[in-house]
């Protein structure tokens, strides 16, 4: 399993690194974007583990430039912030999860092995199919499109895999808990507003410009995605 650790705190990818290797990882280390795009095409890369403060380009800027090449490549997020604002937009730039400095690395293990667990289950449900529909809404996840009534919906990479989560599970009201725990994963907080937040962006294209609403709000229970309400 080959990791690359984009972070230009030597300290820190050293302590990262130690501790992969012990778990038997193997390991590549690049102080800067630039250099980390040129390995991640040069080596083929497993896991991508990036500080988001980082010399010539930022990690959200990385992150989409390494999901457009490489939609599958699973990422994790390294800030010495966390703020909602800043954890949305590497969301969006196509992060998997997140972790606030300083952290335990053993956490940082359990956050590697849900990652990959998630994408290896994924892969496993796209070979299955990789197109859903639900009335007039259709995806294809195979290239991220969606349409509805023949219409295309540009989402953002965490977006579109909230929504495939809702369609795998229509006419089912869905907790906030458990939207948490198969689309952000099992280290999600739930006493945050992100879900909330995520939907309201659903909504906005995804019904907006429709009369028929499929997206709907269950007081005190979660979020269904239905044609009957």
């Amino acid at each position: 399993m080959k990791v690359l650790i984009v972070e230009d705190n030597a300290r820190v990818s050293a302590l990262i690194k130690r501790g992969l290797e012990s778990q038997g990882y193997e390991i590549y280390i690049s102080e800067d974007a630039e250099d980390a795009l040129v390995m991640a095409d040069r080596i083929l890369i497993d896991l991508v583990i990036m500080d988001i403060m980082l010399p010539t380009m930022n990690g959200i800027e990385l992150s989409k430039i390494l999901k457009k090449k490489n939609p599958d490549l699973p990422i994790i997020m390294l800030t010495a912030l966390g703020t909602i604002d800043e954890k949305i937009e590497g969301f969006d730039a196509g992060a998997d999860d997140y972790m606030v400095k300083p952290f335990e690395i053993r956490e940082l293990y359990a956050r590697i092995k849900a990652v990959l667990l998630r994408k290896s289950s994924q892969t496993t449900k796209n070979e299955i199919s990789d197109i859903l529909a639900y009335q007039e809404l259709q995806i294809n996840k195979k290239n991220s499109r969606v349409f509805r009534d023949g219409k295309e919906i540009n989402l953002t990479p965490k977006e579109f895999k909230l929504l495939v989560f809702l369609m795998d599970n229509p006419e089912r009201v869905l907790s906030r808990e458990e939207i948490a725990e198969n689309v952000w994963g099992n280290h999600f907080d739930t006493g945050t507003n992100y879900i909330d937040v995520y939907i309201a962006y659903l909504r906005k294209k995804i019904d907006k410009n429709f009369e028929k609403k499929l997206i709907h709000t269950k007081p005190g229970m979660g979020f269904i995605l239905s044609h009957q309400l």
